[in-house]
């Protein structure tokens, strides 16, 4: 029974090692692809875009109380 058990582990590593490269490949291609887009753009642009959303969705402030 262990030896089963060893060849079906050792079976499931060889699958896993030989498989996880290649399915992982896109995902890298995909954040490597993004960080160039991402490094493409001035950071002034990137700073710029941040402090026009903030104004715009900036909260509120809660009305004071008066007593």
């Amino acid at each position: 029974m262990i030896r089963i058990a060893l060849w079906v582990l050792a079976a499931l590593y060889l699958l896993l090692v030989g498989l996880w490269p290649p399915a992982l490949a896109p995902v890298a291609l995909t954040l490597s692809g993004g960080a160039t887009l991402i490094a493409a753009v001035p950071g002034v642009v990137w700073v710029a875009a941040a402090v026009i959303a903030w104004l715009k969705h900036k909260p509120t402030p809660a009305p004071a109380k008066t007593a």
